[in-house]
């Protein structure tokens, strides 16, 4: 009776089950840091006690948001990334140009189906198109993950979104989403999570999924995510290896709302 959520969420607090409305102190697997709010998530793991990262392996770090400085305050909050970095002996650090944090993360082989995905950004919620729990979270809740390696979070209700049809020629996934936030609204979301099945789901690309599940957080949503398929399999085993866990909800999961869409004729949406 588990949606895709709850089970990923159980797996990482060592659960048999979770429900929504039930609070976890879940592991994280992947931590995302990028120079707009990393240097205050420094500052509250120092302050909590903690000298040194939980895993330096499993802390991403990305310079992209004021990439290259546009200031000299720009330019110093770099510096002082770099020096943490260096002091915390962490490998997977991607300086000025290496591109955009949510694509550096699944294009290096970082996130997988059935992660536990955090980052101190709210866009965060792109890598549910991997079959990953991923949420974004403020810089003190980080500073708490990079010292413990945990996250304290409640069980989000789900929204399931059965999005059928075909597209037409010049719709694309951002038309699909923009059609999903229309009915769903700017806040019918909060702190929801929104999972995509149908048709149009499954045809999409990945990067599709990722437009989808990038804009859960438009809707007020705590996550998107996608379950992860053999057109998933196939473009992560181009980056990284197995073995993934598969998770899917099951077939008599509760979920808040389900939305039937038929986009059949569907126009864009800009």
């Amino acid at each position: 009776m588990s949606t895709i959520s709850e089970k990923i969420l159980a797996k990482s607090s060592d659960q048999e089950t979770v429900s929504a409305g039930d609070f976890v102190k879940a592991r994280v697997d992947v931590a995302l840091n990028h120079d707009v709010t990393s240097v205050l998530a420094f500052e509250a793991m120092y302050q909590m006690g903690a000298e040194k990262v939980w895993d330096p392996d499993k802390v991403i770090m990305v310079l992209d948001h004021v990439a290259p400085p546009s200031s000299v305050n720009s330019a110093r909050v770099h510096n002082v990334i770099r020096d943490f970095v260096k002091a915390q002996e962490m490998k997977n650090f991607f300086d000025v140009n290496s591109g955009v944090c949510h694509q550096v993360l699944p294009e290096h082989g970082f996130v997988k189906p059935g992660m536990m995905v955090i980052g101190a950004d709210s866009h965060t919620c792109t890598h549910g198109a991997f079959g990953a729990f991923a949420t974004g979270v403020g810089s003190t809740d980080m500073g708490a993950v990079l010292a413990r390696g945990k996250t304290w979070l409640r069980v989000p209700e789900t929204i399931k979104v059965n999005a059928n049809g075909r597209l037409d020629k010049y719709v694309h996934p951002k038309d699909v989403i923009l059609r999903i936030a229309k009915e769903v609204g700017v806040s019918g979301a909060t702190y929801m999570t929104l999972e995509y099945h149908g048709d149009v789901v499954r045809d999409m690309s990945v990067a599709g999924r990722m437009t989808l599940c990038n804009m859960a957080i438009e809707m007020g949503g705590k996550a998107g995510i996608c379950e992860a398929d053999q057109k998933t399999v196939k473009w992560l085993d181009q980056r990284t290896t197995g073995p993934y866990d598969m998770i899917k909800a099951d077939k008599d999961a509760v979920y808040r709302q389900t939305l039937d869409l038929d986009l059949t004729g569907m126009e864009p949406q800009v």
